[in-house]
């Protein structure tokens, strides 16, 4: 921002801030400048300003809109300089600019009688003002009002329409001025754009709006691009006589939003995307309608219109002595903490009968302070950062790993032990490889096309990535037989209520091997069964004895995986995600050889499982029996039904239950199928005989045979 030396002065006593003053107090406060000075003939660098002044060029950080003006620079220079901070004074119309106490001529008829002003929203608009001033004589400025717009480089239009920019520059507070007789209806309407409404701006240039731009219209059509820029239509020029002077504030985010999309950034919506508190904007109005008068004549109307919400009190913030000692490492009075807050315009009073802690009220211009934190940083800001002590040694305690850092660390060695590599992909990818992958129900987040034009979509499922993965790794042949990936990452969404939803999974993808140009079910399902016990691992090492993860088998819930094999997968009864085989028209999309494996859960409830819990048991004294015992079933039957039926009729001395594999052949039978289990006895107190399990395992065929129309295969 372009501050001008001499401006500065008018709001400090003594008014003898030179430029290198200016420069040095605000670097310490943290606001750098491009300096120039008024003599460029020993520094070619710095810039004169006029006769006797000098232009500055200071950096802005985004947080503080209150100091984008002259004004609120002068606050910063006085509090580390030990000035006194002067009232802005209404400058007279004389030449040299002088102040004057004189009554600015006015009218008895209420601003309400030629204006209307209508605004529905107050989160859009929280204060709308309007004040009429009648009878202007609009020309050029006086030498002092020209003088200071040149000063920062601006330069003049008008007395009516430099005004506004003074007080844009003065304050910090943007306002615009409509001709009265230009407006249809004598009103003015807050609204949204109709789509595709048409507005000629100031500029010159005629903008096509859309239904999410907010407008400042009259009764017929839009006058301005509310908070960024007014309109032509209803601009002064030298014929206006009546005048209606509008300052408000509006929500930051559809300014923002309005000057991105038609690329323009005026000094408007520079300071509106940065807050503009309402309550500072009844006195900054009352200002630039008094100036106006000053410089151009007229009758300024009684009263204004407003129209807004109630203004939020004040905010208070507590803050304790002790702790800004701590941080910034040497004693603070109640004192000092009062002397130095005060010129930044923050009230400090005890609170509570001990006085450990102090109420601050926020002013309302500092929107960027809400904390404790925040209010100890303005201390060392203010006090300079080089009083802060310097010890020349550091006492540094070393914490242990927090609990979610370890369990990442045991989900990363469990699946490289398991032989996958880990990945990190881009989170952008194109629509057509983000579709197959997005849940029924949500919608795609994407970006602006013209920053990513191949790939606008931010990924859905870290799938996308894994299979692009797999597909450079086969293109240079860089990887040979199975290969594993892993990866852990955020997937974005939408859902039908427009919600964004950002998840954190970790994706898995595993080669299916296989022999001939197409993969016999037998691989398919060998694939899924490691993928299988490839999270059965995880789980296991993350939770430990007792938690174990359920497979159900499910329709797909995207088209990205193929019907075969798929399921969800929960634990303790909620949803942790899924599995199942690439579909073949993402195969073909990603040129792969062969039919992959992927899974992809939820990592938070996997590292939610850490620590593992142990189970310590002595071991057994007696040796175990093992049957295997070939069931022949329907096809549709799952091994989680027959596993679930074992589980049910078994009874004692049964210790465990363990699959060992499935066959298929003619054999067997057309929809058939023969899954072998592995069924283990052990008494504690004895060793068991070999008949003595006969009659269980018996027993537990016949249950087969009659829940499942099982058969003994033998």
């Amino acid at each position: 921002m372009n501050i001008s030396v001499k401006w500065l002065n008018q709001y400090l006593q003594p008014a003898n801030l030179s430029t290198d003053e200016a420069e040095a107090a605000l670097m310490s406060v943290g606001f750098p400048t491009e300096t120039r000075i008024d003599l460029p003939t020993t520094n070619p660098e710095r810039e004169r300003a006029g006769e006797a002044d000098t232009r500055m060029d200071v950096e802005v950080t985004s947080n503080r809109g209150d100091v984008l003006c002259h004004y609120g620079m002068a606050r910063e220079v006085a509090a580390k300089t030990g000035r006194t901070l002067v009232l802005p004074a209404i400058p007279g119309s004389t030449p040299g600019g002088t102040e004057t106490t004189q009554p600015i001529p006015s009218s008895l008829e209420q601003a309400a009688k030629f204006i209307s002003v209508t605004n529905p929203d107050h989160t859009l608009c929280p204060l709308f003002t309007a004040r009429v001033i009648r009878g202007v004589k609009v020309g050029p400025s006086p030498a002092w009002l020209v003088e200071a717009l040149e000063a920062v480089g601006q330069r003049s239009i008008s007395n009516v329409v430099d005004v506004t920019n003074y007080i844009n520059l003065e304050l910090g507070n943007p306002c615009h001025v409509f001709d009265l007789a230009k407006l249809a209806g004598a009103s003015l309407i807050i609204r949204f754009a109709r789509d595709k409404e048409q507005l000629t701006t100031l500029d010159g240039k005629k903008r096509t709006l859309t239904a999410d731009e907010l407008v400042v219209a009259d009764g017929e059509r839009a006058q301005s691009l509310a908070g960024v820029m007014g309109g032509a239509d209803s601009q002064v020029t030298d014929a206006t006589v009546d005048i209606v002077l509008e300052m408000a504030t509006w929500d930051p985010v559809t300014v923002r939003r309005a000057s991105r999309r038609h690329a323009v950034r005026t000094e408007a919506s520079h300071r509106f995307e940065r807050i503009v508190d309402q309550r500072t904007i009844r006195a900054a109005a009352d200002r630039a309608a008094e100036m106006i008068v000053r410089v151009a004549g007229g009758l300024l109307c009684s009263g204004s219109v407003e129209v807004g919400r109630a203004a939020p009190p004040p905010l208070t913030v507590r803050l304790r002595p002790v702790r800004c000692a701590k941080i910034l490492g040497s004693d603070t009075s109640h004192e000092d903490i009062a002397r130095v807050l005060h010129p930044l315009e923050v009230q400090v009073g005890p609170l509570g009968r001990s006085g450990d802690e102090l109420l601050c009220t926020i002013p309302p211009f500092r929107a960027d302070l809400t904390r404790e934190i925040d209010l100890i940083e303005e201390i060392a800001r203010i006090r300079g950062l080089s009083s802060i002590p310097v010890h020349p040694t550091i006492a540094v305690s070393v914490r242990g790993p927090q609990t979610s850092e370890l369990a990442r660390r045991e989900l990363g060695v469990t699946l490289i032990g398991l032989g996958f590599y880990e990945t990190i992909t881009f989170s952008f990818v194109s629509r057509p490889a983000a579709m197959p992958f997005l849940p029924s129900g949500m919608k795609l987040i994407e970006v602006s096309e013209e920053r990513r034009k191949a790939e606008p979509a931010c990924r859905p499922s870290i799938i996308p990535g894994l299979l692009a993965c797999r597909r450079a790794n086969q293109h240079v042949d860089a990887s040979k037989g199975e290969v594993r990936l892993y990866e852990i990452a955020s997937v974005f969404a939408e859902d039908g209520s427009g919600n964004s939803i950002e998840n954190y999974n970790v994706a898995l993808l595993m080669d299916v091997a296989f022999s001939g140009k197409k993969a016999a079910i037998e691989d398919l399902q060998r694939g899924v069964r490691l993928m299988r016990g490839s999270i059965e691992a995880v789980v296991r090492n993350l939770g430990g004895v007792g938690v174990s993860a359920t497979f159900e088998a499910a329709q797909p819930h995207c088209d990205g995986i193929a019907p075969e094999g798929f399921a969800r997968i929960s634990l303790g009864g909620k949803p942790l995600g899924y599995m199942g085989v690439v579909s073949s028209q993402q195969r073909a999309m990603y040129d792969l050889a062969g039919p992959v494996v992927v899974a992809e859960v939820g990592l938070v409830p996997l590292l939610n499982l850490y620590p593992p819990k142990s189970s310590i048991m002595v071991p057994p004294a007696f040796p175990s029996i093992e049957r295997d015992v070939s069931l022949i079933v329907d096809e549709p039957v799952t091994w989680e039904a027959i596993h679930q039926a074992i589980i049910a009729q078994g009874k004692a001395p049964m210790e465990s239950v363990g699959f060992v594999g499935t066959f298929r052949g003619a054999q067997i039978g057309k929809g058939k199928k023969s899954v072998t289990v592995r069924l283990s006895y052990r008494d504690d107190s004895r060793t068991l005989r070999h008949e003595e399990i006969d009659a269980p395992v018996g027993e537990l065929v016949e249950t087969m045979k009659r829940t499942l129309g099982a058969t003994l295969r033998l």
